[in-house]
């Protein structure tokens, strides 16, 4: 059975090096690994070696079983018309502008996009283990809910005010009852709008069903994996990690571990200048130490919170950029274990 390691957190924590690092590290021990990024950015591909990312993974030339993919949302959204809508509605929805701006607005579109191309290398019996750098949009819970939302958005009560209930022969109820007040509206409006966003809705709701049964999948999928949350020490991010336990247990597995990043070592909390060190530096130095101090306070406060282990992972001057720097960024972690791995 093929792993699944999500690797969420907040915007700018360094969770596209982390996955990066994690992914190579399960390689190294002998998994087909791969590693999978939704960050517009596409950073993933830098630290991996492996040059652009595309839809179809590509393999790492300095490391056997080491592949890396992009998960292109917009285009994915193609292939979840195709999946769940007949042939003929599918043409209609990929090519409607409607279905564009859906694809591109609805909050939840590109996360569950995502989270479809995801749950196919899953299941496709290729890997071993499938790393997933998640989106950082809503500090990265939405990826967890977008199976949810986006069922409810073509299942939702708007859509079924308009296309009808499940009955039979329901198009053809909506064609006499519906497309004649359309109709007029477009007369008064001097438009066919209204019409064709009521066509755009009605091939929508063809989809709910097989979506939903896909929605339900993926949610399985994120109970069996394991998540692990990246934060820094900083405010923000630590906010935003506090969600992942608030939410994460009614969508997906709870946290399995929280890594913290850019952690400043804690030697620094005790540090004591030399004598005749220049009073500047003394007080830089007072500043680390206390800086240190700081984040190691906020780590344990946390950890006793939630009653989950955490990790850290050391500041480094340089983002790693090479497979070498990236093992040696989980060399110089502590804690960081990982189930199955």
């Amino acid at each position: 059975m093929t792993k699944a390691i999500l690797v969420t957190g907040a915007g700018g924590v360094g969770k596209t090096t982390l996955s990066a690092a994690i992914a190579v590290r399960a390689a190294r021990s002998g998994k087909r690994t791969l590693a999978l990024t939704v960050d517009p950015a596409r950073r993933l591909a830098d630290a991996l070696g492996v040059g652009t990312l595309g839809a179809v993974p590509t393999a790492n030339p300095d490391l056997d079983l080491l592949w890396g993919a992009m998960l292109d949302a917009e285009h994915s959204w193609d292939a979840v018309a195709r999946r769940h809508a007949d042939p003929d509605v599918a043409e209609r929805l990929v090519s409607s502008e409607f279905f564009r701006v859906a694809a591109r607005h609805f909050p939840a579109s590109q996360s569950y996009a995502a989270s479809e191309r995801m749950a196919d290398h899953l299941e496709s019996g290729e890997w071993d283990v499938v790393v997933v750098d998640t989106p950082p949009a809503a500090g990265g819970i939405e990826f967890f809910t977008a199976p949810a939302e986006t069922r409810d958005l073509v299942g939702g009560r708007l859509i079924r005010w308009i296309t009808g209930g499940p009955l039979p022969g329901r198009r053809s109820i909506f064609r006499i009852a519906g497309r004649p007040a359309l109709r007029m509206a477009s007369t008064i409006l001097g438009s066919d709008l209204l019409e064709r966003v009521a066509e755009f809705l009605f091939d929508l709701r063809t989809t709910h069903d097989s979506l939903s049964r896909r929605a339900a999948a993926i949610e399985r999928h994120f109970k069996q994996a394991s998540t692990l949350v990246v934060t820094t020490s900083d405010p923000t991010p630590m906010r935003e990690a506090e969600r992942f336990f608030r939410y994460l247990p009614k969508v997906a597995s709870p946290p399995e571990l929280v890594i913290f990043n850019r952690s400043l070592p804690d030697s620094w909390r005790t540090a004591r200048p030399p004598a005749g060190t220049p009073p500047d530096l003394v007080d830089n130095l007072r500043r680390w130490s206390a800086e240190a101090a700081r984040q190691a306070l906020n780590r344990e406060e946390f950890a006793v919170r939630h009653e989950t282990p955490v990790a850290t992972v050391p500041w480094q001057p340089e983002s790693p950029t090479d497979l070498h720097a990236l093992e040696n960024l989980l060399t110089a972690a502590e804690g960081l274990e990982i189930q199955g791995l």
